[in-house]
């Protein structure tokens, strides 16, 4: 099993530079761990600071190395002319591998101040990812549908080709993700029986669209503690209240109780767990990251058997 770390990019912080300090230092940190792959996400108007993807990424790709790297876009809220023409570049700057994260997006707010319409979001996504594939691939393109492109091609190209995973946590966008031949990103949100549903879903379709990814991604939100006992009141008060998800979406504890539910994933099929903090204070993320490398080493071993 792989393990890697998508930074959080939302910093409730009174001096703006020291949230970009904090996740520099975390992906300093995710790389002294020897962590598998580092991603940043992608949100929009929101009324606390959140660090957006393609500079920040720029930024963390100089702390980094040569383990893949990535940043999640959320299509229909960009041109797709735009995207292909960031990740040429980023693919660009980075020394390993690049992985393009995508989902739809959600949230009237964001949709609306963006001045893009949250009712076609399924077909600006799908669209706009076949744009940004070809792109990408170097042809020129034009288009006449829920965007108006003629002639576009980029420059830089990815120096290889970039891998795509497809976020989503319903059956819909899952079946999306099969037909369309990506990977398909599980959402840090799925209890564990859904998580066990829905790649088993994913794995039907896939084989009923001839299109086997390569990778089984999922995100899970973590805190590997010093201990059970000390991992629960740094991050038990946090789980009751934490973003609406079912506790039992969450994980942590020790490296070995936190190993212990990594292979409870590498069991229903899943071949990369991309980790996001469940606490925030700067000390405790640094020292989690530490572990999460011996709790990557563990599990290195532990891979879908089916």
């Amino acid at each position: 099993m792989r393990v890697g770390v998508s930074l959080t990019s939302r910093h409730a912080v009174e001096d703006v530079r020291a949230g970009a300090r904090m996740m520099i230092e975390r992906a300093a940190a995710a790389r002294d761990a020897g962590l598998d792959s580092l991603f940043v996400g992608d949100h929009h108007l929101t009324p606390v600071p959140y660090y957006q993807n393609v500079p920040m990424l720029g930024r963390l790709l100089a702390e980094w190395g040569d383990a893949p790297a990535g940043a999640l876009f959320l299509i229909p809220m960009w041109n797709p002319v735009l995207i292909a023409e960031q990740v040429g570049t980023l693919a660009s700057i980075a020394t390993g591998p690049f992985i393009v994260q995508c989902a739809i997006g959600r949230g009237p707010e964001e949709f609306a101040g963006i001045g893009a319409n949250i009712k076609h979001r399924p077909s600006l996504f799908e669209e706009g990812l076949s744009i940004v594939r070809r792109l990408l691939a170097g042809e020129t393109v034009s288009s006449d549908g829920r965007y108006h492109i003629e002639g576009a091609s980029i420059s830089p190209l990815p120096p290889e080709p970039v891998d795509i995973w497809i976020g989503g946590s319903v059956e819909p966008s899952i079946d999306r993700a099969s037909r369309l031949g990506e990977a398909w990103l599980a959402g840090p949100e799925l209890t564990m029986e859904q998580a066990r549903h829905l790649a088993r879903f994913h794995r039907e379709r896939s084989e009923a669209h001839g299109r086997p990814p390569a990778a089984y991604p999922i995100r899970r939100d973590v805190y590997v503690g010093e201990s059970d006992e000390e991992a629960e009141p740094t991050a038990g008060p946090v789980a009751g209240r934490y973003r609406g998800f079912d506790p039992d979406a969450l994980i942590y504890g020790s490296i070995d109780t936190v190993a212990g539910r990594f292979r409870e994933l590498a069991e229903l099929g899943y071949t990369d767990v991309i980790m996001r903090s469940i606490v925030q204070a700067q000390p405790k993320t640094l020292a989690s990251l530490t572990r999460l490398g011996e709790v990557r080493a563990a599990v290195a071993d532990a891979w879908p058997t089916d």
